[in-house]
């Protein structure tokens, strides 16, 4: 096979390239020049020191004004709670309110099927929840133990995060270009070519959390929890040209 020829067909080749990685269209190469496109992934670990999780009252009455109070006031008590220990108000936020009826269930006959009779209201569960956003890591289970005593009974998370991402990402970028880089010079050499310039760069990616500790719902001592860390990456598709 000539040089040419092995050019050509090196050109229809996509080197690693993903499902997901984005289209960007063909450029136009210089005369006898070969497009080489090359997906490399570059990833770091990064601490978290962001927690967010979700904390709520339910509350039933026999009717819906006395739902909605017995809930505000235990409301008020937990976002206290989470104020005392240093909880800053951004970092408390409304994320569901609701009020619903409670039907009477349906009553079954000897046979075992349902008496169809028009649905029965017999009180109101009213419901608040708020996403809170914790800081200081360290003091995590503390704050899960003082909303369980201030009267929460609906918790869950937690979700980690990096406040700030940027230089992390940034050196997982600077690490995928060099891996797509290398891989290019890598086929140009086996085809009997080299690398001409680059001629074009997309992203994708994001990061990936670690799975989500379990705690102990208790009053009494802290919840255990493991932030351990996160991967931080991005996935970039890089066009070469190749030259003889």
């Amino acid at each position: 096979m000539t040089r040419l020829a092995s050019a050509a067909l090196l050109s229809l080749i996509a080197v690693a390239a993903p499902a997901a990685a984005q289209q960007v269209p063909a450029p136009t190469l210089t005369a006898n020049a070969a497009l080489l496109t090359v997906s490399a992934e570059g990833r770091t670990m990064q601490a978290p020191d962001i927690a967010t999780f979700s904390a709520g009252v339910t509350n039933q009455a026999a009717t819906a004004s006395a739902a909605l109070a017995a809930n505000s006031a235990d409301m008020t008590k937990v976002i206290a709670a989470l104020k005392r220990i240093g909880i800053a108000d951004r970092d408390i936020q409304t994320s569901d309110l609701s009020l619903n009826p409670i039907y009477a269930p349906q009553r079954p006959q000897p046979d075992g099927s349902m008496i169809a009779e028009q649905p029965r209201i017999v009180g109101y569960q009213a419901a608040n929840t708020v996403t809170v956003r914790q800081r200081k890591l360290a003091e995590y289970g503390r704050v899960i133990d003082t909303l369980v005593a201030a009267g929460a009974n609906q918790i869950s998370g937690p979700g980690f995060a990096v406040e700030n991402p940027d230089p992390a990402t940034d050196a997982a970028r600077a690490e995928a270009v060099t891996k797509a880089r290398a891989r290019a010079e890598l086929y140009a050499r086996a085809a009997g070519l080299k690398v001409a310039r680059i001629l074009s760069i997309s992203e994708s990616g994001g990061w990936s959390p670690p799975p989500a500790p379990m705690y102990r719902m208790s009053a009494k001592a802290d919840a255990p929890v493991q932030a351990g860390e996160m991967a931080l990456g991005v996935t970039v598709t890089v066009q070469f040209e190749l030259a003889p």
